[in-house]
């Protein structure tokens, strides 16, 4: 997954910087731009995947907690209740 998120910007932005050299024109500038967007895309959409991913596991702690919840009768960081005297 490294590869993914780092590797591919990097070479999208290597491509466009190569670009620029190569024709030493305004296209070249140009292909630069389009790579630095391309590649600032995939790592923005890297980031949202990430957030949305860990929303899953917090909805997850949360369902096995009220798991807990409903089989001892207490949250799983509380302390049971003392039967009354």
């Amino acid at each position: 997954m490294i590869a993914v998120r780092y590797v591919v910007p990097g070479l999208i932005v290597l491509a466009g910087v190569i670009a620029l050299i190569v024709t030493g024109s305004l296209t070249g500038l140009e292909g630069l731009a389009m790579g630095i967007g391309v590649a600032g895309s995939i790592l923005l959409l890297n980031v949202l995947y990430r957030v949305g991913v860990s929303g899953d596991v917090e909805r997850d702690r949360e369902a096995a907690a009220r798991d807990y919840l409903d089989e001892h009768g207490h949250w799983p960081d509380e302390e049971p209740a003392r039967p009354p005297r």
